[in-house]
């Protein structure tokens, strides 16, 4: 299946990418009755890709959007990078809809999958991306298998389930961790309660991909927002 999408494999990052971070704003927090007007407006205002937050109400204590969902952005914006963050208990279920529905990236939580990079390499062999996510009560050394498989490693900075949650510095400490042990064409991506306050600190730490939400949704300038989660 090939994958479309911006800026090649955006999560297979080329170093002169990481001198600037990723900014994906959270969906989650767009207005649904209105989805392709915000999608829109996001991109027009900078925004490098579109994170899709799926949430099955059993791994995380809401429901959120599914394959139809991440099928209408793709309608909505053909060429845009589409990272789905699967919040769920079976994500390997949910891969090959997802690819369908035209994801380029699915990153999946360690805590559920047994055999994760056998997951990685099935995503990987489809022609997209593959990440590999960490609730903040759990440490990095969890991924430590896939640490040289992985395109992506995605660290809550809160916890998943509801947007518009405080940022937890705890994080931190993982993503210095896992980016003292990844190479240059691994990304690191910090998703929960970023704001222009505190996306400095995180570039800082190792983030080169952010992900935001109602700061950018919420905003009646988002291109200035995205501008300020950029320059930290």
């Amino acid at each position: 299946m090939k994958r479309v999408g911006s800026g090649g494999a955006l999560f297979r990052g080329e170093l002169s990418a990481r001198l600037s971070p990723l900014i994906g704003p959270s969906i989650l927090s767009a207005n649904f009755a209105d989805l392709g007007k915000d999608v829109r407006a996001v991109i027009r205002a900078g925004a490098d890709y579109i994170h899709v937050d799926v949430m099955d109400g059993h791994f995380v204590p809401n429901l959120s959007m599914g394959p139809a969902v991440c099928a209408a952005v793709r309608r909505i914006a053909p060429s845009v990078w589409i990272d789905v963050h699967l919040m769920i208990t079976n994500p390997s279920d949910f891969v090959d809809p997802f690819l369908a529905a035209g994801a380029n990236n699915i990153t999946f939580h360690s805590e559920v999958v047994r055999k994760p990079i056998e997951l990685i390499q099935r995503i990987q062999a489809s022609g997209a991306t593959a990440g590999i996510a960490l609730k903040p009560q759990t440490p990095w050394t969890a991924i430590r298998s896939t640490l040289e498989i992985a395109d992506l490693f995605l660290v809550m900075s809160v916890h998943p389930g509801f947007s518009g949650q405080k940022f937890l510095r705890s994080a931190l400490p993982k993503v210095r961790a896992i980016r003292a042990r990844i190479t240059d064409r691994q990304r690191i991506e910090l998703d929960g309660g970023v704001t222009p306050e505190n996306a400095g600190t995180c570039i800082r730490a190792g983030c080169d991909a952010l992900v935001s939400g109602s700061v950018i949704f919420g905003s009646t300038n988002s291109r200035r927002v995205i501008r300020a989660l950029r320059r930290g």
